[in-house]
């Protein structure tokens, strides 16, 4: 007779467990997390006033005297079901500050906003899709006897796609370090968009705060060549922020000149090293900016909250652009499932990150990321509402917030994460209905008129 499956044995044995309907609630409350967090511990509310108890929780009723709450992974392939949830919070976050809502006033719909696009400089010549990897006459070779150009028109999904056409001449040094970098460009690419619009309307610089205030959510996404760019939803306010309407010499067009000027303009440089000198990092030529309009002509606010929401979620282990766990030995990248080019910027980020003017970059602990260590998400602190705000509203609505006038003790330490190969494979299956009847709850609205977008 054959055995079992050990996913299968381990879910047989949870399921004649005594508590096993409670641990259900448990998984399904965690919507099927695939790596939970198990805690143990106790909550208890008081009346603030008499002392009087007024709730008490304790894990030792629980399942193996411990609760389980979400892991709350942004990535899709470490866990679907925190992931979709981060989506949905990163739409809602982005088009509160496009729309208005949740404490923000309606009224930003009608400010300045842009959808800005910027990306990396080129590193070296790399296979494109469609007619731009067509064969050019006297395209010529380079030092190394390879073709600049390519004879073949690639698919845009087909592999040699974002690969170098001469890995030899590619700098994968400057890749890596302006991964390093790219946090500290944007950062001196927002305060020169301030200072170029102050000074387009003869502001002294010092005192743009007093006149307008600019407000953004930004995402990073990896290009096909593994660099690192940039998607930013930018919107010009008063100086007040979000309640406040900005000045009547503020406009998309006037936005739009002071970002594009910044993006070819402002530059870092990185710390000089014996062995690589010192580097000048700027944006790439490519720059897109586009304005946001309340009257329908302009891309679509709730399709650009989508848009954000989708590569929120995607490490980098699911764009091909690395993976989405830290490396720890150089055996590690030999053994990476990803492509020779992004092997050798890992390599790179090793090979740097053992010099000590680097050092401050942590190369080797961000090799898995090609040294990009920035958030996937930032953004300004009024541009809109909080994660912790969704979240706390999030809870209110299950019937899990605060009581008033009430004071709350909490006894709380962490025992443990994730799931036994039986409990992962029920939690799955409750992930996958979860999905099912969000699917078909899209299809009935759809159907029946209502809003067209699955990450709401």
């Amino acid at each position: 007779m054959r055995q079992l499956p050990e996913a299968d044995r381990d879910a047989i044995r949870l399921a004649q467990d005594p508590k096993f309907a409670r641990w259900l609630e448990q998984i399904t409350a965690t919507g099927g997390c695939a790596h939970p967090v198990h805690l143990s511990g106790s909550t208890t509310t008081l009346d603030a006033e008499t002392g009087e108890i007024l709730h008490h929780y304790d894990t030792r009723h629980e399942p193996g005297e411990r609760f389980l709450v979400r892991c709350r992974n942004r990535r899709a392939t470490v866990c679907p079901a925190c992931s979709h949830l981060h989506a949905g919070d990163t739409y809602h976050l982005v088009r509160v500050g496009l729309l208005g809502g949740k404490n923000v006033p309606a009224t930003v719909r009608h400010r300045p906003r842009l959808f800005v696009t910027l990306t990396a400089p080129s590193f070296g010549p790399v296979h494109r899709a469609g007619e731009l990897c067509r064969p050019r006459r006297d395209v010529g070779s380079c030092e190394h006897g390879r073709p600049l150009g390519c004879g073949a028109v690639h698919a845009s999904d087909a592999p040699a796609v974002g690969q170098p056409l001469c890995a030899d001449c590619y700098d994968y040094t400057a890749h890596v370090l302006w991964h390093a970098h790219a946090s500290q460009l944007w950062d001196r690419f927002v305060i020169d968009v301030r200072r170029r619009l102050a000074s387009s309307v003869g502001l002294v610089q010092s005192r743009f705060a007093h006149h307008a205030r600019l407000s953004f959510a930004r995402v990073a996404e990896y290009q096909k060549r593994a660099a690192v760019h940039v998607h930013a939803v930018v919107r010009l306010d008063g100086p007040d922020g979000p309640a406040d309407e900005p000045p009547s010499w503020g406009t998309p067009e006037l936005l739009i000149d002071a970002v594009r000027a910044s993006a070819r303009r402002v530059l870092v440089r990185t710390p000089y090293s014996p062995a690589v000198g010192e580097l000048a990092l700027r944006w790439g030529a490519q720059v897109d900016a586009r304005p946001l309009r309340a009257d329908g002509n302009g891309p679509d606010d709730d399709a650009v909250a989508a848009y954000v929401a989708k590569y929120v979620t995607k490490g980098a282990g699911e764009t091909g652009a690395g993976t989405d766990h830290p490396l720890t030995a150089w055996g590690d990248i030999e053994s990476a499932p990803v492509s020779g080019h992004v092997r050798a910027l890992m390599r790179a980020c090793w090979r740097l990150g053992g010099l000590p003017e680097y050092a401050p970059f942590r190369l080797r602990d961000w090799a898995h990321t090609l040294g990009y260590r920035g958030h996937i998400l930032t953004k300004s602190r009024i541009y809109s509402t909080t994660y912790a705000a969704l979240r706390a509203e999030r809870a209110h609505h299950m019937g899990h917030a605060e009581i008033p006038d009430a004071v709350t003790e909490r006894h709380w330490r962490y025992v443990g994460s994730g799931h036994t190969p039986g409990a992962a494979l029920i939690a799955a299956g409750i992930a996958e209905d979860l999905a099912e009847s969000r699917r078909l709850s899209v299809e009935a609205r759809q159907q029946g008129g209502g809003i067209n977008n699955s990450s709401a």
